[in-house]
């Protein structure tokens, strides 16, 4: 069996997220008391308790989601003694998940990792001010359709496919009428439906500046990982630190080939992965490519699932 480990991105986000491995682990809820204090904010309880609209601006959804993959992946490691270190063969991570895969193959700390997510999401939604973009999920098409779509839709206003997730699923992103509009438009090019996302600013698209303060505040340092990443923009391996810093930056307006990076995970030898942290999503993508097995880890029960399954 050959494994990777992969982490969600914004929309995975819901309230109480978290709140179970923090119950049932000490050292989960040692995950969240550092995020906490790294960002001087009481993020735990806004997860646990909401209210969900402020849970889904991007400043507040991008650390909270690492920190719920960041504390799976502490008690795989610390309490049930599952280290990704010759048990997993790659990382990977849907946009912000990205640095999730970062943080837990060694390339970040908890703290850092839980400052640059804030820094990178206050960047994006400065970016487009709060109702002004949208982001759609697109079933039933593929790459070429969407891009139709979004073209068709624009009015000259941004609407860019921005995610291509899996066969038959794209995600588009720009400004929200324009992105209104292709969700009207997208049954006549093909889409079996059309569904707006839960996020609070339009992502991997030209909407969305770079955040140039995260790559800035990279600490180089910790350049270090001990399983290899497949980076979002390029759908394969990445290694030189000053890559990785490029590749970050250009990620938030660039699309996410992440149906690529399955095909090359299942092209080299993947046969499972373990989505780490919260909901399902990729888990439900990941079983779309034929020979790869997809298990979610973001519950108490789903983690001892996988640790037993790893240490077999």
């Amino acid at each position: 069996m050959t494994i990777a480990f992969i982490f969600p991105g914004q929309g995975s986000q819901a309230v109480g997220m978290g709140a179970e491995l923090a119950k049932a682990f000490p050292a989960a809820q040692a995950v969240f008391s550092e995020v906490n204090e790294a960002l001087g904010q009481d993020l735990s309880q806004l997860m646990w308790d909401g209210p969900e609209a402020e849970l889904t601006l991007t400043e507040n959804a991008q650390p909270a989601l690492m920190a719920v993959s960041l504390a799976a992946m502490r008690v795989l490691r610390e309490t049930k003694g599952v280290p990704l270190e010759g048990r997993v063969a790659y990382v990977a991570g849907h946009s912000l998940g990205e640095y999730s895969a970062l943080a837990a193959a060694g390339a970040l700390s908890l703290a850092d990792t839980a400052r640059l997510l804030k820094i990178r999401g206050r960047a994006m939604q400065a970016a487009v001010p709060v109702g002004e973009g949208a982001m759609a999920a697109l079933l039933g098409v593929d790459l070429a359709q969407a891009q139709e779509l979004a073209k068709a839709a624009s009015e000259g206003e941004v609407c860019e496919a921005a995610n291509d997730n899996a066969p038959g699923q794209v995600v588009i992103s720009g400004a929200r009428t324009a992105i209104e509009r292709a969700v009207t438009l997208a049954p006549k090019y093909g889409a079996r439906r059309a569904v707006l996302l839960p996020v609070s600013a339009p992502f991997h698209c030209a909407c969305s500046r770079p955040p140039t303060p995260c790559a800035r505040r990279w600490p180089a340092s910790r350049s270090r990982r001990a399983v290899p990443l497949i980076a979002n923009v390029l759908a394969e391996p990445i290694s030189d630190p000053e890559a990785i810093r490029a590749r970050l930056v250009e990620q938030v307006t660039g699309m996410v080939r992440w149906r690529e990076t399955m095909t090359y995970l299942a092209g080299n030898g993947v046969n499972t992965v373990y989505e780490v942290g919260a909901g399902r999503v990729l888990t439900g993508i990941a079983r779309r490519f034929d020979g790869i097995e997809a298990r979610s880890v973001g519950t108490p029960e789903e983690l001892e699932a996988a640790a037993a399954a790893l240490q077999s």
